[in-house]
């Protein structure tokens, strides 16, 4: 059992496979499962097959990634923790890794105290392989491989996998609970990032992650796919994020170049791609207006989107 350092678990409609890698963490860190599935869709009773070990969070309904996150975290620095393993509940976890993420999170720390998160490389053999780090370019990511045994300062490191240095959350602050999910993890990094905090990409440690849904093949590249409901949070929230004074330009750039693309994707290379255009539309107009949170079907909106 790793001293210090917990996990973060994020339910959602969790099968067996989610309950038995919880109870796997467990034995290696404490371990908090925060779960988002509503009460009238919950499968049994998610509780009793979890490992007396670990710390579970019903919220009975979904609050959004950004809000479970933020009631993991405040479990661990209840229970005197300095670092917070992020994990999505279908990421593939190991002993090696939590260790390996804690052991670099505490060295990098104590080289430099403004530290306040390290991440693996991540790898999803649906795309391309072992993911490259990134960094906000004007118009374009720049891309580093993950390759060396040193760490990488980076501006950007998905959610699941990643240690947070929770000596800083209070000067960083939570994850932005209006966000809901999508660019919840980005925003936080830029957060970070712009009080002059680092993010450190850590090549040498690895972690296979599935990105969203089946991908999507488009001109001999795979590319990550969600649900008409998720495109709605992605274009919404970037939208939003775009109005932010306090999002760097460079980030900007690169996203306004995006967006029209992934409207091409979605209408012309996906099955029904129609539902995800008029999702992602209505979150422009949302995001504009600055309405966040969860999404909320009004009457003009039809039948409730697929999540």
């Amino acid at each position: 059992m790793i001293a210090h350092c917990g996990a973060v678990v994020v339910f959602y409609h969790p099968d067996s496979e989610c309950i038995a890698r919880a109870n796997a963490i467990a034995q290696w860190c404490e371990c908090v499962v925060v779960d988002n599935t509503p009460l009238s869709d919950l499968n049994g009773d998610v509780a009793a097959k979890l490992n007396s070990g670990v710390v579970y969070v019903a919220n009975g309904a979904n609050v959004g990634i950004a809000t479970a996150i933020n009631q993991g975290v405040a479990e661990l620095r209840k229970r005197g923790h300095d670092a917070a393993i992020l994990f999505d509940q279908d990421s593939s976890v190991t002993e090696s890794l939590i260790d390996e993420l804690y052991r670099a999170l505490d060295a990098s720390r104590g080289l430099d105290a403004k530290v306040a998160l390290v991440g693996p490389a991540y790898e999803d053999p649906r795309l391309r392989g072992v993911a490259p780090f990134v960094r906000f370019g004007y118009f374009r990511l720049q891309r580093v491989e993950p390759t060396g045994n040193s760490p990488i300062d980076v501006d950007f490191l998905i959610s699941s996998g990643s240690c947070i240095n929770l000596r800083l959350w209070d000067e960083i602050g939570p994850m932005d609970d209006g966000l809901f999910i999508d660019f919840v993890d980005t925003e936080w990094c830029m957060r970070a990032r712009t009080r002059g905090y680092r993010l450190l990409g850590l090549p040498w440690v690895r972690m296979v992650h599935e990105l969203g849904e089946a991908p999507v093949r488009v001109l001999g590249r795979n590319y990550p796919m969600h649900s008409p409901l998720r495109h709605y949070y992605l274009f919404r929230n970037a939208i939003y994020l775009l109005r932010r004074r306090d999002v760097p330009l460079t980030w900007k750039t690169t996203e306004a170049v995006k967006l029209p693309f992934r409207l091409l994707i979605y209408a012309f290379f996906i099955p029904d791609g129609s539902r995800h255009v008029r999702m992602s539309a209505r979150g422009i107009r949302d995001g504009w207006a600055k309405r966040m949170g969860p999404f909320v079907i009004s009457d003009k909106a039809g039948k409730p989107p697929i999540m």
